[in-house]
């Protein structure tokens, strides 16, 4: 009898189980250009009036699952400058790709607006940053996502993290630096196979405790420094580089911390930063302003605490809703150009393009939330000199130079926005810690249900790669 019990138990058990894991159903696909049958990237894929939504890989393609409860809604997919696709989710067919048609409005018919409109590239984006407090939320909010972080030479990924994070915010007003928080919820990957210059690393960590600059690392002697201090350090200077807190409290979430007086786009936007009307493009029906972003007669300075992160000038794209000024999509780089820092950026990076950042935005329920993140940063891990082999008549420093430079590559897909204020109280009572660099234990079936971003057939195979030589060293 207690040997029944058990089974029907189980049997039960399994069922349940069953029926939790298949109450989704997995969408994918491919969008690509209906022009040039070229994929497009980045675009949205959503289901209409939720938070459940992905973008597409650099081959277009995407991975999306969808709770079974949704099944007659609406599924979009769209990017900016074409024609949205619709369809019904449980009408959804992957038997065939998704072909987007270009959509652009026409900007002389846009200008000629009798209304009162701005009409520069400046003065709409001066517009889009006073409508920032009707655009971005005015309440607490939760936010759900996937990181991918990626460090790499030119040949191949060196450190690889996927996680789940949760972002809260208490809304655009408050100060980002006590009010946004970050917690790592689940890790699914985390490789470290990097070469880093530990006494580099212990160096600036030094410098920035007793606030030395002229401190170096030929003072130090790698015997007399406890294994425990450097990794440490080494932590303490990814923290400082590409820490979560770095980039959602500091300069580089320029639209939600525009209020700070040192933002990017803060008082003094228009000395650094020059904004040129391209053109008018279509999205979802909704016109878009494209416009240039160029640089201005300031440089543009990061102020990273014991790093030159200074001397830039910035190009890239910014996208604004025509209708209320919402800011839809920021595409920014900041490129060496002061003599200090071109000279450094080419010596230790091979490379004058110092950041590179995407921001896109999604609507919910009238306000901008931030949708996707794409952060791109060289970075100075080993820079032990090469040294030329006298045997051969072949320089080193050249063979090894795709070894050399590392650059990091951190993306975020926001996949839910939670708005309901006793949820968020249970969530604020929570332990919360933002250290994305400390594995946690593998949970197979949080990550079974989670949605995350497809890698392309390029990242698959370095993944793949990074994950055999990571087992080979950890046996």
């Amino acid at each position: 009898m207690k040997n029944r019990f058990k089974t029907c138990f189980l049997s039960s058990f399994l069922i349940l189980v069953g029926t939790c894991v298949s109450a989704q159903t997995e969408l994918t696909n491919t969008v690509l250009e209906g022009s040039s049958f070229q994929p497009i990237e980045s675009a949205s894929i959503y289901v209409k009036n939720t938070t459940i939504g992905t973008v597409t890989n650099a081959d277009g393609k995407f991975l999306l699952r969808v709770p079974d409860k949704y099944q007659k809604d609406t599924l979009v997919v769209s990017s900016i400058g074409f024609k949205s696709y619709k369809i019904p989710v449980n009408e959804f067919d992957a038997s065939f790709e998704i072909y987007l048609d270009d959509d652009v409005a026409s900007l002389d018919e846009i200008l000629l607006v009798a209304e009162t409109r701005p009409k520069t590239g400046n003065d709409i984006v001066m517009r889009a940053l006073e409508e920032l407090p009707e655009n971005l939320p005015d309440s607490s909010y939760l936010q759900k996502g996937f990181m991918r972080h990626k460090e790499r030479n030119k040949k191949e990924f060196k450190w690889l993290i996927e996680s789940a994070i949760t972002l809260y915010d208490s809304s655009f007003a408050s100060n980002p630096a006590e009010n946004l928080k970050i917690n790592v919820d689940q890790v699914r990957k985390s490789y470290d196979l990097r070469d880093v210059d530990s006494l580099l690393a212990y160096t600036a960590f030094l410098k920035n405790r007793i606030k030395n600059r002229k401190f170096s690392k030929n003072n130090l002697r790698r015997d007399t420094i406890q294994t425990k201090s450097l990794v440490n350090a080494i932590k303490w200077n990814d923290n400082r580089i590409n820490g979560l807190e770095t980039l959602f409290q500091g300069k580089l979430n320029m639209v939600r911390n525009a209020g700070n007086p040192k933002a990017l786009f803060g008082e003094d936007i228009m000395s650094k930063h020059q904004f040129k009307l391209d053109t008018v493009l279509v999205e979802n029906d909704r016109k878009i302003y494209k416009i240039s972003i160029s640089e201005s007669f300031e440089y543009v300075n990061l102020e990273t605490p014991g790093v030159f992160n200074d001397g830039y000038h910035p190009k890239g794209w910014i996208y604004v809703y025509w209708d209320n000024y919402a800011i839809k999509k920021i595409e920014y780089e900041l490129v060496a150009a002061s003599k200090a820092q071109r000279s450094r950026s080419k010596t230790l990076y091979d490379t004058t393009i110092n950041h590179k950042l995407i921001l896109t935005y999604k609507e919910y329920q009238d306000n901008m939330y931030l949708n996707y993140v794409y952060y791109e940063t060289p970075k100075l891990v080993n820079v032990r000199a090469v040294v030329n082999n006298p045997k051969t008549d072949i320089d080193e420093s050249i063979v090894n130079k795709g070894e050399r430079f590392y650059y990091t590559v951190q993306e975020i897909l926001f996949t839910e926005i939670i708005t309901d204020d006793a949820e968020i109280q249970r969530t604020l009572r929570q332990t919360w810690d933002a250290d994305l660099f400390s594995p946690k234990p593998y949970n197979k079936e949080f990550w079974e249900n989670y949605n995350t971003l497809l890698e392309s057939k390029e990242e698959e195979k370095l993944i793949q790669d990074l994950t055999k030589r990571y087992s080979l060293f950890k046996d």
